[in-house]
């Protein structure tokens, strides 16, 4: 029986190879159509330059192969790579498709290829080779897949300014994404030569590029079962229409396209995606928190951030200019104005995520400008955003884990040879974040996708995503934007607490009743200038203030500033239990101000 259906098994399993390799960069984001090129450069390379079966054996001769294939193909994605990086979907996908079929034509044009003729390879490859490769490949994505690194890969698939803010270094995890696609391609083009006999530079075209893709997009990017399961399903159609007797040749490719269609429209996750996603919780008995990096952080007073002449200029048009700031560690410190003030702008320069056009700014003492966010975030800064960035199609717990990059420890070739330490290592950072999702109160909602909670729980979990780095500066960027005043009263108790630890936390917010309660000092910008600074209190009463937000300074503060927050002598105390902390729920709504969307501040 296994004789019978040997030639459907083993074009299974070499599909599912070659899917794996469009899997490898697809779960980083990236489309890339360059893997038929990487394919058929290893297939002809390794089938010429490996030894023949003769003179060492012929699996032997395989095994030289597949690895002067891979090498080949790993080689070529780097050549491909480099350039090509910073292209993002369908320009790299068409950058991807040049290089493949200029691989094609120039295979097409050499003697040593065959050219339109193709080269003769011996049959080495059985069924069971075949699916001890598959087996290999689909070990070494599900190994990854729990790791540091792959969760890296799947926060630069969501969202690539995200991942930058949470230290990682997202064109080095795309390159190593692209050089493995390369490398698992190059072992689907050694196999396939030495298993159908004769290859010729068109069996790597278009055609193959694409139904490659289709594989893996219909398989799923979300779970590494994926291009199995593609792989399975788009080489039984055909066998399922032999059988019926239907030998229409364009029935494949419809329904392939019609697949495709209906995954990207009712399920984007793929087949993959009706397999659920496992969380695991840390057991509670254990605390050891040996797996994570030690940060030292400022000492209470300790310059964190220093701003002379900061400014930023679009096209004419000053966001901020010459702003002049110094953040001591311990501060909690409220930046406030109205809407296109350059509050947004203001704190994206001193995250790295916009470079000043002039000024200078030293942030835990890495000068802002050229420096890349992810090293900006290395030196122990983590932020929020004004509309919220989350990985929505990762559990609560899963973002916060992506959250602790920076304090965790790299995993994954040691996953692969299952040593001990990566599993304590691992343990340790599902510590980390499961204290982070309880100081917010998400603990129940941990296995819950982020796409799924509440816009009020999704603040929070940024929060606690941002706290799972062990920052020395926090940035948040409208915290409080659409929550009501009892659970605005219960953040400002968590900001507090967090201060009380001894972190440096800086804030943008709209609830001006908040910051005045909330924060030891409040700076106030109009139109990119620093209006006012101090304490709370004289800031409440300061003239320009009250002039930049209400048009005239005759009007009465507690009615102007105050009136849309709570009162500024107001304690936790007074509108919520003293044990809340964060407590929403589902179906919290409501806004306190108009959130700050002025193209001013725009990124």
């Amino acid at each position: 029986m296994l004789d019978q259906y040997a030639t459907t098994l083993t074009f299974i399993a070499l599909g599912a190879i070659f899917a794996y390799s469009f899997y490898a960069v697809l779960i980083a984001g990236q489309l890339s159509l360059g893997q038929a090129g990487f394919a058929s450069l290893a297939a002809f390379s390794g089938a010429s330059l490996a030894p023949s079966g003769a003179d060492v054996g012929e699996v032997p001769a395989l095994l030289i192969a597949v690895v002067i294939g891979m090498s080949v193909g790993a080689l070529a994605a780097v050549v491909l790579g480099l350039p090509t990086m910073h292209l993002r979907g369908v320009f790299l996908a068409i950058a991807t498709l040049g290089f493949a079929e200029a691989v094609r034509v120039v295979l097409l044009n050499q003697e040593w290829t065959g050219g339109a003729q193709g080269l003769g390879v011996p049959r080495v490859l059985t069924v069971g080779m075949a699916w001890m490769a598959l087996a290999l490949v689909a070990y070494w994505f599900w190994r990854m897949g729990r790791s540091r690194y792959g969760r890296a890969l799947e926060a630069i698939r969501e969202d690539e300014l995200a991942a930058r803010s949470m230290g990682i270094d997202v064109g080095r995890h795309r390159l190593a994404a692209f050089v493995t696609a390369g490398a698992v391609a190059g072992l689907y083009g050694v196999l396939y030569a030495y298993y159908v006999r004769l290859i010729a530079p068109g069996d790597f075209d278009f055609t193959a590029a694409v139904e490659g893709l289709v594989t893996a997009v219909v398989g799923g990017s979300t779970m590494f079962l994926g291009p199995l399961l593609g792989s399975g399903f788009q080489t039984i159609v055909p066998e399922v229409q032999r059988a019926v007797g239907v030998e229409a040749g364009w029935i494949r490719p419809f329904l392939a396209g019609l697949l495709l269609l209906v995954v990207i429209l009712f399920l984007p996750g793929g087949l993959a995606s009706l397999i659920p996603r496992r969380t695991r919780m840390p057991s509670g008995a254990d605390d050891d928190t040996a797996g994570l990096a030690g940060r030292r952080h400022p000492a209470a007073g300790e310059p964190v951030v220093t701003l002379a002449g900061l400014g930023k200029e679009y096209g004419g048009v000053h966001a901020v200019r010459g702003v002049d700031l110094e953040i001591r560690a311990g501060e909690v410190v409220g930046l406030i104005g109205p809407n296109g003030a350059g509050k947004t702008t203001l704190v994206n320069m001193i995250s790295g995520l916009v470079p000043p056009s002039t000024g200078s700014a030293t942030v835990l003492g890495t000068a802002i400008g050229s420096t890349p966010v992810h090293r900006i975030a290395a030196a122990g800064v983590s932020r929020t955003f004004q509309h919220s960035k989350l990985f929505n199609r990762l559990s609560a717990l899963e973002n916060v884990l992506v959250g602790a990059h920076l304090v965790s420890r790299p995993t994954f070739l040691r996953r692969l040879l299952w040593l001990p330490s990566a599993r304590r290592d691992e343990r340790a950072a599902l510590r980390q974040a499961a204290r982070c999702l309880e100081r917010v109160g998400l603990t129940s909602l941990a296995a819950t996708r982020a796409e799924a909670l509440s816009y009020g729980d999704q603040r929070r979990l940024e929060i606690a995503r941002a706290l799972a780095s062990d920052p020395s500066l926090l940035i948040l960027d409208e915290p409080a934007a659409g929550m009501n005043h009892v659970e605005a009263a219960q953040l400002s108790q968590l900001i507090r607490s967090l201060a009380q630890d001894g972190l440096t936390i800086l804030f943008i917010e709209h609830n001006v009743g908040m910051v005045l309660q909330t924060c030891s000092r409040v700076v106030v910008l109009n139109f990119g200038e620093v209006i006012a600074s101090g304490a709370p209190e004289a800031i409440a009463a300061d003239p320009a203030v009250i002039e930049a937000y209400l048009g005239s300074a005759d009007d009465d503060v507690d009615g102007g500033l105050l009136a849309e927050g709570t009162r500024a002598d107001a304690t936790p105390a007074e509108d919520a239990p003293p044990d809340a902390v964060l407590n929403l729920r589902p179906g919290d709504a409501g806004s306190l101000d108009t959130p700050d969307t002025s193209p001013r501040e725009a990124t």
